[in-house]
């Protein structure tokens, strides 16, 4: 039985609370197994009776199987700590490198997917905004909704966002790329346009309780390990890739007639 494969039926019923109780856990897998409720709970700032409810919420009998399920797949996952891909077999990363986007994909919130994608039938202007290796993704991103038929403004230095934030409307939609979640200006640019016009804020973070993912209207995390080279971030970004990918063909599988459809060849 696999810890991902329980819960996923269950995740886009979780509240807002729930899923921050959620995230916790998933980035704390490893430390939960061999924790008390009591003790978890405490971590987590919640009652023993708020967690016991929030576990047989996402598919688990009690605490005692939800804790035996997470040793179960981290025993199968046999995770090791990466600090590049040169430095493992390429058998093992490749391994990792699937789980990743696996699990990054399985976790997604239905509502959450189905709520951007009833979004984009609005014909939103839609913002980008990445850093780093993230803007290249961002490129073929904004190709993507173009394609589309959507308007799509990717600003890719630091003064032209400072100029385009301000061209923001309501009724537009803002995608954030960032892992860590905690970059200063992303936080500031989601702090005026709340004040401001306050589109579709819709993030992509890491797993981590961030606050980027915190101050989001939408948000989206993945899973990856981060590696480096010289000194440089060589960090997987396919399964941000897939997420951004799967809100597309989630608008486009659902448009009224007239609208643009997937055809499956």
């Amino acid at each position: 039985m696999d810890f991902f494969e329980v819960v996923n039926p269950h995740v886009s019923e979780l509240t807002k609370n729930e899923h921050l109780l959620f995230d916790y856990v998933v980035k704390n897998l490893n430390e939960i197994k061999n924790k008390s409720i009591r003790e978890v709970a405490d971590d987590c700032f919640v009652s023993t009776t708020t967690f016991l409810r929030f576990v047989r919420k996402i598919g688990f009998s009690g605490y005692s199987e939800f804790t035996t399920v997470i040793k179960y797949t981290l025993l199968n996952q046999k995770k090791e700590e990466k600090v590049s891909p040169f430095v493992v077999s390429q058998k093992d990363y490749r391994e990792e490198y699937l789980k990743n986007i696996n699990e990054s994909v399985r976790v997604i919130d239905k509502n959450s997917l189905r709520k951007v994608g009833e979004y984009l039938k609005k014909k939103p202007i839609i913002y980008l905004f990445a850093k780093g290796m993230n803007k290249q993704l961002m490129q073929y991103v904004k190709y993507l909704f173009v394609a589309a038929g959507f308007l799509v403004v990717f600003p890719e230095d630091q003064s032209m966002r400072a100029v385009v934030q301000r061209q923001i409307k309501p009724e537009d939609m803002v995608f954030i790329l960032t892992y860590q979640g905690k970059d200063e200006e992303w936080v500031q640019l989601m702090q005026q346009l709340k004040k401001a016009a306050h589109p579709l804020l819709v993030s992509i973070t890491g797993a981590d309780n961030n606050v980027v993912q915190n101050m989001s209207d939408v948000n989206f995390y993945v899973f990856t390990d981060e590696l480096f080279l010289n000194k440089m971030e060589i960090t997987s970004h396919i399964s941000m890739l897939a997420i951004l990918e799967l809100i597309l063909y989630q608008y486009l599988d659902n448009a009224e007639e007239g609208e643009y459809h997937l055809i499956f060849k």
